[in-house]
């Protein structure tokens, strides 16, 4: 239990409490992302269809590099915020979706592991050039007030699970798996309705939702002190668990469009092959959500 501290727990709350008093400052915001999900799709406006499908892809980037979930989640942190400033028209989205996406990797991974935005461009088949796209990461990074950080709820998904861990014998750790977990978060990037939902909240959803599976009185307990310690209602964790799961029924249907390799072309130069080369076999595996929820 929570209460029942050691010195690495002590440290874990300090991490949470920061993460908490933060995660409000650099959201998207709810009104925005509202007038896109009532947008209808002519071609012309920002939909929330034409903003799942660009997530997408960024995953599928994401996956091809080899880069961490942070990444991700900061990049579509990024997108979600700029989309709920501002008018994109749909033809534009792609520069504006990498630009995120190159913002998010030159923050979050190391230098030696980011690519030239030649090579990322062309991997990524768009036509605009490299101006285009250091034009459009000025534009993004006006409209969020230079703050590329931002609380995620992937920080919030390792504290709660390391938080979690730490109430347990060891024997019973390997019982909430991580990695399942990060799959799940990932599904949930995909779907424009949970960047409206609080990162810790989203966070404590996906891992409360996969402890009710698990039927651990010791896990359960773990997750009644992080919610009352976050002061997350029970409507709220109630309410969010619900689209969680909705969220994963459908994803591990096959009427859902998941990302996947593509079959794409990849157009890369001899240099930035031989980096990728170990990578490559990710394409063909892009993140499915283990076990029986895909």
């Amino acid at each position: 239990m929570i209460e029942v501290l050691t010195t690495d727990s002590q440290e874990l709350l300090h991490q949470l409490d920061t993460l908490l008093e933060q995660e409000s400052r650099c959201q998207p915001k709810v009104c925005g992302l509202k007038l896109i999900e009532s947008a209808h799709d002519n071609g012309l406006r920002m939909t929330a269809r034409l903003r799942d499908f660009e997530v997408k892809d960024l995953l599928s980037l994401t996956q091809f590099f080899g880069f961490d979930t942070e990444t991700f989640s900061l990049a579509v942190n990024l997108l979600d915020r700029f989309l709920s400033k501002m008018k994109v028209q749909a033809k534009h989205l792609g520069c504006v979706g990498l630009s995120c996406f190159y913002l998010a990797v030159k923050s979050i991974e190391e230098e030696r592991n980011v690519p030239l935005a030649t090579d990322l461009i062309r991997i990524s088949q768009y036509r605009f050039t490299v101006s285009d796209l250091m034009r459009m990461e000025k534009i993004v990074l006006e409209k969020v007030c230079w703050k590329v950080r931002a609380t995620t709820a992937f920080q919030f998904l390792q504290l709660y699970h390391a938080l979690i861990h730490e109430t347990l014998p060891s024997e019973r750790r390997k019982d909430l798996n991580f990695e399942r977990l990060e799959a799940q978060l990932k599904a949930c990037h995909c779907r424009i309705i949970f960047s409206k939902a609080k990162p810790s909240v989203l966070a404590l959803s996906i891992i409360a939702l996969e402890i009710q599976a698990l039927k651990c009185v010791e896990l359960t307990e773990g997750v009644e002190c992080i919610q009352k310690h976050s002061k997350i209602s029970g409507r709220d964790l109630t309410f969010w668990q619900e689209l969680v799961s909705k969220c994963l029924t459908e994803y591990s249907s096959n009427k859902c469009s998941k990302p996947n390799g593509q079959k794409l072309k990849w157009i890369v130069s001899g240099r930035t092959a031989r980096q990728l080369r170990h990578s490559y076999y990710r394409i063909t595996h892009l993140p499915t959500i283990p076990e029986t929820i895909c």
